[in-house]
């Protein structure tokens, strides 16, 4: 007859491996030393009651049968400076640099890491060559990445900043609302395992000094990439469903401008546009390609419901062109739909009024405003229109906001150049709010692309280019940008920017690679970097 295994007597032993992520190991150091009558630190993993260990997600670990209980997933993203061209890497690069030389886009080029990252990707890869990794100091490693470029590195989730770019790896990117953990060789989980009545009660312990959202059923009680901390934020430019394009909507249907890049305005939780032209109920047939008087039939309002509109800009220069009757229908409209505004409005109160909008655990601040006029189109006491521009005004109101933990976002229908570079007053300008505390700073005006800046902790985009608008007669006003941030935990983390072409006056399209990099460059040019 088998003799049993007999049940250890308390404390029983638990082995924790070098190389866990800090707050993991802590979380465990702390649980094991709070409780000395249930659990003992071992430092012999063969002998151990309990031991935790550490994996690859895609490289699970064998145990021959044992019972593993996932208690912590951390996920690491592969990064570059802003300005970097390339936009993804093959895992098989990543893989090659940690263990010979750097192979694809970055071959003889280490990758940049911090110690802890370092000793956790050593402990699921093994060691690194010689050479193929460079240690650098957490609050250094930005800035070294940018100092050295073209460089790379590999950072925890919740270390991204927006001076990063986030890489592709394999076609998948930690900032997907649909990430797929386990596809993606960067994600590392921790598990449990070993004697049974010892493995629940460290998991009870565990669950007792886990974040309140976690629960023992849980089970992962650790994670640097939480869903539910996240939000996207989609902020695209000008909107003007008039002219060439009311024509194409008309032969077409109206909505076929969305019809390339609709997944793109869709999937963010908060999709912003500045749509500068007002519904019309007695506005003409379009066809008159020459005219700057605008208005827009209300049957286009279709699109805006279509791609998912949550936010509407009211800050452009042309609300009024057909006179206040559609402007004071656009805002019917908007507030039958439940689509709220900003930067514009009934008078020139609500139109400098921020507007203030909540979603997941992040509450954003939009204020913006019309420096250029022209003068009818701005609000009045009485009249609706456009804001105009208070400075003093939208810098305290950033301010307030700061103060109240509110996201301050400031975007402006500043004055139109069709050049990459922002002038000289627009940077003081745009800088000005940055320095009061904007967290985003952006241009809704240019139709033409220009520029960007980080600036006093501010992601600034001096002109993003048309959403939808017929501007055929360039390469450079066809060209767009819709710019995806990324919120975690309360922090802007990412900005990644999707691009477009304009095909046929009124369908934005995505880009191909080559026409891509052209924006690219010609944007961080602007940007002198």
């Amino acid at each position: 007859t088998p003799t049993p295994t007999p049940t250890p007597a308390w404390p029983v032993t638990v082995f924790i491996p070098l190389g866990l992520p800090r707050p993991v190991t802590a979380a465990l150091e702390n649980t094991v030393a709070a409780h000395p009558d249930f659990l003992a630190v071992t430092d012999a993993p063969d002998t151990a009651d309990v031991r935790l260990v550490i994996w690859a997600a895609d490289s699970p670990p064998d145990l021959s049968g044992a019972g593993l209980t996932v208690i912590a997933e951390w996920v690491y993203a592969v990064t570059a400076p802003f300005p970097t061209l390339t936009d993804a890497v093959a895992g098989a690069d990543i893989a090659a640099a940690w263990r010979i030389t750097a192979t694809g886009p970055f071959a003889g080029r280490p990758l940049l890491l911090t110690t802890e990252t370092a000793a956790t990707l050593s402990a699921v890869w093994g060691s690194p060559a010689a050479e193929s990794v460079h240690l650098v100091p957490e609050d250094e490693i930005v800035q070294r990445a940018w100092d050295s470029a073209p460089s790379w590195a590999i950072v925890p989730f919740d270390d991204l900043e927006p001076r990063w770019k986030v890489l592709r790896v394999d076609g998948i990117s930690v900032l997907d609302k649909d990430f797929d953990a386990d596809a993606y060789p960067l994600t590392v989980r921790v598990g449990v395992t070993g004697e049974e009545r010892g493995v629940a009660k460290l998991l009870e312990l565990l669950a007792e000094q886990s974040p309140p959202e976690r629960t023992a059923a849980d089970r992962l009680f650790f994670t640097n990439r939480d869903p539910a901390k996240m939000t996207v934020l989609m902020l695209t430019g000008v909107t003007a469903l008039t002219r060439a394009t009311a024509v194409r909507m008309e032969r077409n249907g109206v909505l076929y401008p969305a019809q390339d890049i609709r997944d793109w305005l869709t999937e963010p939780d908060l999709t912003h546009i500045s749509n500068e032209v007002s519904f019309a109920e007695d506005c003409p047939p379009p066809g008159d390609y020459s005219t700057m008087t605008f208005c827009s039939s209300p049957r286009y309002m279709e699109l805006l419901e279509y791609v998912d509109v949550d936010i509407v800009e009211l800050t452009g220069n042309h609300l009024l062109d057909w006179g206040v009757e559609p402007m004071e229908n656009s805002l019917r409209m908007y507030a039958e739909r439940g689509i709220p505004y900003y930067g514009g409005g009934w008078n020139i109160a609500e139109a400098r009024r921020p507007l203030t909008i909540t979603s997941g655990m992040h509450t954003f601040g939009f204020v913006g405003c019309n420096p250029v006029g022209p003068s009818y189109d701005w609000a009045t006491e009485e009249q609706p229109g456009s804001a105009p521009c208070d400075y003093d005004l939208l810098r305290a109101q950033v301010g307030q906001m700061r103060e109240q933990g509110i996201i301050p976002i400031v975007t402006f229908q500043y004055l139109e150049t069709y050049q990459y570079y922002p002038t000289p007053q627009q940077v003081a300008d745009f800088r000005s709010l940055a320095e009061a505390g904007a967290v985003i700073v952006s241009g809704s005006q240019a139709h033409q692309p220009q520029g960007f800046d980080f600036h006093a902790g501010a992601f600034i985009h001096y002109g993003l280019g048309n959403l939808f608008f017929d501007q055929m007669q360039s390469l450079e006003t066809r060209q767009e940008f819709l710019d995806r941030h990324v919120f975690y935990d309360g922090r802007h983390i990412s900005t990644e920017l999707l691009t477009a072409l304009l095909e046929d006056y009124a369908r934005p399209r995505p880009m191909t690679p080559e026409e891509r990099a052209e924006l690219l460059q010609a944007a961080f040019d602007a940007s002198q970097w």
